[in-house]
């Protein structure tokens, strides 16, 4: 389902004005970034319109940008890395526009993996458990999500079986916000949110051959709200964020969590809440979450905490941790910014 810097939290200003940093880097490109993937401090790796991909091989210092070429015209939501040689590439949009391209030399060369024949087909987001065994899922048609999946690296995307694809309340879908609509845990869980008519989370423990769904509180009441995004942990342990892009600080739910796999989400207390585009979990101090939107990013060392140690003003639609401590986001405009935490 396609979606179409900086103050301090006044209640806390004297304690973060030293606290954070987010630091503007310098892109190389005015495209709008959504897919971001951190392999290392040093290895990052971004995606966004125009067939653009960037790639970082400094900690985000200096950032090369290139067009996937024949893909001029697509919108990369989405980039999974595993080196600085090796990334997927998925774009989003409706029948041939959505596609998945690899490269295995850096972004020099790239393989067209798949392109979607369903004219009414349009693919969000995608996830990997390792570098052979992926999934992808697409928006509701003829009531059941669309998935596709490989264990061969990509060589061959296959369509789940129809049996095997959940079915879909009517408009229910997921969102191409920030990639981060599904999540690969362990070597078999996955985990994917919707939004519109329900706000509802998926999860299956056997590569998505069969799958169960919890209702969450996220808020979900119009075309342009429901779960955004969803950051998996510890096992049993995961975020998920969203609320309605269109009216950011509309009252309602934009955080949840759960601790006993997804069965049951309990809303997060914290406050203020505003649109989250996507949450990330510190790799360390992991019930710690980072988020951004259209209007703020926020740092909470719990999710379970009621405020926030960070909360500013800024426009970003992707975030992800490069290690404990420091993460990247990239938004608008070529925005990429490296966020700091002592």
């Amino acid at each position: 389902m396609a979606m179409r810097f900086l103050r301090l939290w006044p209640l806390a200003a004297s304690s973060l004005a030293l606290a954070q940093t987010i630091m503007p880097l310098p892109s190389n490109t005015t495209e709008n970034l959504r897919g971001l993937s951190v392999v290392s401090r040093q290895v990052i790796w971004a995606s966004g319109t125009h067939g653009t991909y960037l790639r970082s091989l400094d900690g985000g210092e200096t950032w090369a940008s290139g067009q996937v070429p024949g893909g001029e015209g697509l919108d990369f939501r989405d980039v999974e890395a595993f080196s600085a040689d090796e990334a997927y590439l998925l774009s989003s949009g409706t029948g041939e526009l959505s596609r998945i391209y690899r490269t295995s030399d850096g972004g020099k060369t790239w393989n067209l993996q798949f392109t979607n024949q369903e004219p009414k087909g349009f693919y969000d987001c995608m996830a990997f458990w390792d570098p052979l065994h992926g999934i992808a899922i697409g928006d509701s048609l003829n009531g059941a999500f669309e998935l596709i999946a490989t264990d061969d690296g990509g060589m061959h995307w296959t369509p789940m079986p129809v049996g095997a694809r959940p079915r879909s309340f009517p408009d229910e879908g997921s969102f191409a916000a920030s990639g981060t609509c599904i999540a690969a845990q362990g070597t078999q869980d996955v985990f994917f949110v919707t939004g519109v008519n329900a706000a509802r989370v998926f999860h299956s423990d056997n590569r998505g051959q069969t799958w169960s769904a919890a209702d969450a509180p996220i808020m979900h009441n119009g075309t342009s709200a429901g779960i955004f995004s969803i950051a998996v942990g510890e096992p049993g342990f995961a975020v998920i964020a969203g609320g309605d892009y269109q009216h950011p600080d509309n009252d309602g739910v934009k955080l949840a969590f759960t601790e006993d796999g997804g069965m049951t989400w309990r809303a997060s207390p914290l406050a203020p809440q505003s649109f989250v585009s996507a949450v990330a979990l510190d790799p360390l101090n992991k019930r710690a979450i980072l988020t951004v939107g259209s209007s703020n990013a926020g740092f909470a060392d719990d999710v379970r905490d009621s405020r926030w140690r960070m909360f500013r003003e800024t426009s970003l639609n992707a975030v992800a941790f490069a290690g404990s401590g420091v993460a990247f986001g990239v938004g608008p405009k070529g925005a990429v910014v490296r966020i700091s935490f002592p």
